[in-house]
Order: C-alpha cells, then sequence, then structure tokens
C-alpha cells in the first residue's frame, strides 16, 4: 500500500523564475523517477526567515504532496536536495491516512 507523503523546501530567492521552473521540474522527477506519484506540486509563499540560512533571509516555499511504495523517492530526493545550493532547507513528513 502507498504512504502519502508531503514535503516541503525551500528555494533561495535570487532564481530567476525560469531556473526555478527548471529546478521545480528536476525535482518533480527525481520523485516520479524513484517511483512516487506526485499529487500536487505548488508553490505555497515567500516566507521572511526567523533567522539567517545561508546568507539569505527570506524564501520561496514549494509544497509537494506525493505517494509513494517505498521510501526510496524520499531519500534521494532528500540526498540531492541537500547537494543543491539552490535549495536552502527540506522538509520530508509522512501524512496521516485520510
Amino acid at each position: 500500500m502507498a504512504t502519502a507523503y508531503e514535503l516541503t523546501y525551500i528555494i533561495r530567492p535570487d532564481m530567476e523564475a525560469d531556473a526555478k521552473k527548471a529546478l521545480v521540474e528536476r525535482f518533480d522527477k527525481i520523485l516520479a523517477d524513484n517511483g512516487a506519484t506526485v499529487v500536487k506540486s505548488a508553490d505555497w509563499a515567500n516566507r521572511r526567515f526567523a533567522y539567517e540560512i545561508a546568507g539569505y533571509r527570506e524564501g520561496t516555499y514549494h509544497v509537494i504532496n506525493f505517494t509513494a511504495e517505498s521510501n526510496e523517492a524520499a531519500n534521494e530526493f532528500d540526498r540531492l536536495a541537500k547537494i543543491s545550493s539552490d535549495i536552502l532547507r527540506n522538509m520530508i513528513v509522512k501524512r496521516d491516512a485520510e
């Protein structure tokens, strides 16, 4: 049975619109290529941080809801997000069954 996940990540604020769109598409594809089904992928908001992250005081929050049979997709996303300089932070949580 597939598990539902919610993934939130923060994109650095100084990216051009085309580069940001390409980044979002690339990371959505990483999930899909590793067995996940992306239900929804959308920008949430530009928010100011409580403290500085990697030299930035604000960022664009992006939220993805997806389902997956295993945690392989989530692990691969997390691994690649940590080495991407365009993603400042990310958090993946399992959602309760609805």
